[in-house]
């Protein structure tokens, strides 16, 4: 297992080891001791989240304003053009973005840690998208950055995504901070 830095603070990608044969392959996804070790984690991950979601569809940008969330973000199929927006004041990377493209094919998870705002658009047929999250849902704390905030300037593949009514309503950064 390698874990390499990008762009943004804190946020790691990690490349997973894998073992073929001509059963097929085997991988472990998560260990927590190592994980604490390696991504330096002082809370447990505590809730599993899956979603199936069909080509163009944007979920995000997700954040809880209290109780933030950790992910650690697996694509099980397809592929998904995966976004962090760091929206911890006093970062270094504070208001910047990252995009990466994350495919089952790759065998890659993405760290985002507590305090980013989360989001992914399919760019496969379908995507089938796992993570790991260090707090529990609390619906009441849950903002959503608009996918497409002039401030940012994401950078996103597709310009016409399929959006859900809440990630329509998005707020600016500049109406958040």
């Amino acid at each position: 297992m390698k874990v390499l830095d990008t762009g943004l603070a804190d946020v790691k990608l990690i490349e997973l080891q894998v073992f073929h044969d001509e059963r097929g392959y085997f991988l472990e996804s998560f260990q927590a001791q190592r994980y604490q070790a390696l991504l330096g984690l002082d809370a447990p991950l505590v809730q599993d989240n899956r979603s199936c979601s069909f080509q163009g569809v944007l979920r995000g940008l997700h954040f809880q304003s209290r109780h933030p969330q950790g992910k650690l973000v697996q694509v099980a199929k397809g592929e998904i053009y995966d976004v962090a927006v760091d929206m911890r004041r006093g970062s270094p990377t504070f208001g910047q973005w990252q995009g990466l493209v994350l495919a089952a094919s790759a065998y890659q998870q993405l760290w985002i840690p507590p305090g980013f705002a989360h989001g992914f658009v399919v760019t496969s047929p379908e995507a089938v998208v796992e993570y790991k999250c260090t707090d529990i849902y609390h619906p009441e704390y849950e903002v959503c950055l608009l996918w497409n905030d002039p401030t940012l300037s994401l950078n996103w593949p597709v310009k016409e995504p399929v959006l859900s009514a809440k990630d329509k309503q998005g707020l600016l950064f500049q109406d958040i901070v």
